[in-house]
C-alpha cells in the first residue's frame, strides 16, 4: 500500500504541475485542452467503477472552454481518491471488480490494475501534453516520478 499511495501522491502533484503549465503557456489548443480534461475525466470514470458505480454519465473526449474547470475536477479527483486510498486496507487490493467500459462491454479486473492504470494512464497522457506544450515552444512541465521524490 505504501508504494500505491506514494504513487498516488504524485499522480496529484503531476495533475497540478500540468495545469500550470498549461496555464502558464496561455495555450488555447484546444485538442490540447481536450486532451488534459479527458485525463481528469478518466480518473472519475475508474474512481467511479471502484466504487462499485457505473460510469456511462462520463463523456471521457469533451472540448474545454478554459483550465478553471479541469482544475476543479483533478482537485476533486485528488480528494475523492484520497479518501478511497486511506479506506483500502492491501488484503483488498487483489479483489476484482466488475464493471462495463464505456461501450458497456463487461470487464472484470483487479483494484490493484485498476490504480495502476490510473496512474500510468495520466502519466503517458502528460507526455503527450508535454510533447505538444514543446511543439507550440512553450516550456514543459518536469513530471517525472524522481522529481517528485526529490521534494
Amino acid at each position: 500500500m505504501k508504494t500505491i499511495k506514494c504513487m498516488m501522491d504524485h499522480l496529484y502533484w503531476a495533475d497540478g504541475r500540468i495545469l500550470e503549465g498549461l496555464e502558464e503557456s496561455k495555450t488555447k489548443n484546444k485538442d490540447l485542452l481536450k486532451l488534459v480534461r479527458h485525463v481528469a475525466v478518466a480518473e472519475q470514470v475508474w474512481l467511479s467503477r471502484l466504487q462499485g458505480k457505473g460510469s456511462t454519465q462520463y463523456s471521457l473526449w469533451e472540448e474545454a472552454e478554459n483550465l478553471t474547470a479541469i482544475r476543479t475536477m483533478f482537485e476533486e479527483n485528488a480528494e475523492q481518491y484520497r479518501v478511497y486510498i486511506e479506506g483500502l486496507e492491501e488484503s483488498r487490493l487483489d479483489e476484482m471488480i466488475d464493471y462495463a467500459n464505456q461501450s458497456g462491454v463487461p470487464f472484470r479486473t483487479s483494484v490493484r490494475d485498476i490504480l495502476l492504470q490510473v496512474l500510468l494512464h495520466g502519466q503517458y497522457h502528460r507526455g503527450q501534453i508535454n510533447r505538444a506544450l514543446r511543439i507550440e515552444s512553450a516550456e514543459p512541465v518536469q513530471v517525472d516520478y524522481i522529481t517528485f521524490a526529490r521534494l
